[in-house]
């Protein structure tokens, strides 16, 4: 009872630290509001007013219907421009698409010689080159065999697509809710490792080694305030940006998922702490923190599927708790997965992040054992 009071009272010490640095506090308000939902309206994935422009050299009913058929909002209103122009204007990225339509097309097309047309795209838009060609594509193979009078498909079934858990196929119901995955990993190795610290570089840490603390209590109190934060700050998220603001439905039941979150966050935590055992200042966990939670934050399944990297990094992966943590709360979140689906991530989490939870307690004994000789 009395290491359960000191946790506890270390941990209400946190809250207060916490609450005079502004800097922190306006970090964690920054990445859980504004943050969530710049990412979910400022970066799409689908094609937008895309800058598109036509080399009409056939002046034909067919090219003018091909003008007529790039629309709102997937492209913005096509400017005609002559075949001299396409490499001025696509050098000074004023267009992503450039049609050149040759002179003769219509005539070519109802002789049945199967002319071709070209389609210049602006690569380094690579989001919106890759989907716009294929809209591109469609587009122009539908006006054509509506102009022809034949049918748009030639295939012997019908095929419907069904899309799940997003009809719509709406970026902002994926990026919104990974945005709150990727903050969650983020702010607890941050806040844990700044505390530590801030508790060096005040010289508070080593009042703390003065008093009948063991260093396990100290380091349980930094994980267990912290983490309470972050699950506040992770759940209020959900509920008032995304599902509020943003309106995105969550399929699955929020409190699993911060269950899942709160088992994580003894790895995540642990992680801060580990880092901030080795550097000596905040410029040195700075630089130490994004060489570990970037390559972490890329491959762990949140960005790229895991599927589509490397056979060795897929095996090295399956080793960290953040590839795990992001597939059940995708499986939750997205797909509405209880946790007769979830629990062996739920129980990779808690083994994983048990055992690094223990090697980091045992390097944090070992540093404030120097610091104590």
């Amino acid at each position: 009872m009395r290491r359960l009071e000191n946790i506890y009272r270390l941990g209400v010490k946190e809250l207060f630290s916490l609450r005079r640095d502004t800097v922190l506090l306006a970090l964690i308000v920054w990445a859980f509001s504004f943050a969530v939902y710049t990412a979910a309206t400022g970066m799409s994935h689908e094609l937008k007013n895309g800058a598109i422009a036509i080399v009409d050299e056939d002046r034909s009913q067919l090219s003018a219907r091909f003008r007529e058929a790039f629309l709102p909002p997937y492209f913005k209103e096509p400017k005609l421009i002559s075949f001299r122009e396409i490499d001025p204007g696509m050098d000074s990225g004023r267009y992503t698409f450039v049609l050149v339509i040759p002179h003769g097309f219509q005539a070519d097309v109802l002789a049945g010689r199967r002319p071709a047309l070209q389609v210049n795209i602006d690569a380094t838009a690579m989001m919106q080159a890759g989907i716009g060609d294929g809209y591109i594509t469609n587009i122009l193979a539908q006006e054509i065999n509506t102009f022809l009078g034949t049918p748009t498909t030639a295939y012997p079934v019908e095929l419907k697509a069904r899309y799940a858990f997003n009809p719509n196929i709406t970026s902002a119901w994926f990026t919104s809710v990974t945005e709150i995955i990727n903050n969650v990993t983020m702010l607890a190795i941050v806040l844990t490792g700044a505390a530590l610290i801030r508790e060096r570089e005040h010289g508070t840490i080593e009042h703390l080694l003065v008093m009948p603390l063991t260093p396990i209590e100290i380091m349980v109190a930094k994980v267990w305030a912290n983490g309470l934060v972050i699950l506040f700050a992770s759940g209020l998220s959900l509920w008032l940006v995304v599902e509020t603001l943003l309106q995105v439905p969550i399929a699955g039941s929020k409190a699993l998922f911060l269950a899942g979150t709160g088992l994580y966050l003894f790895f995540a935590t642990a992680l801060g702490i580990f880092l901030a055992t080795i550097a000596r200042s905040m410029p040195q966990f700075g630089l130490l923190f994004m060489m570990v939670f970037l390559p972490m934050n890329l491959l762990s399944g949140g960005e790229t599927p895991i599927e589509s990297q490397p056979a060795l990094l897929q095996a090295i992966m399956q080793a960290v708790p953040s590839t795990h943590f992001v597939s059940f709360a995708q499986a939750i979140l997205y797909r509405g997965a209880g946790i007769d689906i979830v629990w062996p991530q739920f129980a990779l989490v808690t083994v994983i992040g048990s055992l690094f939870f223990a090697f980091a307690a045992a390097r944090f004994r070992r540093s404030i054992a120097v610091m104590r000789s």
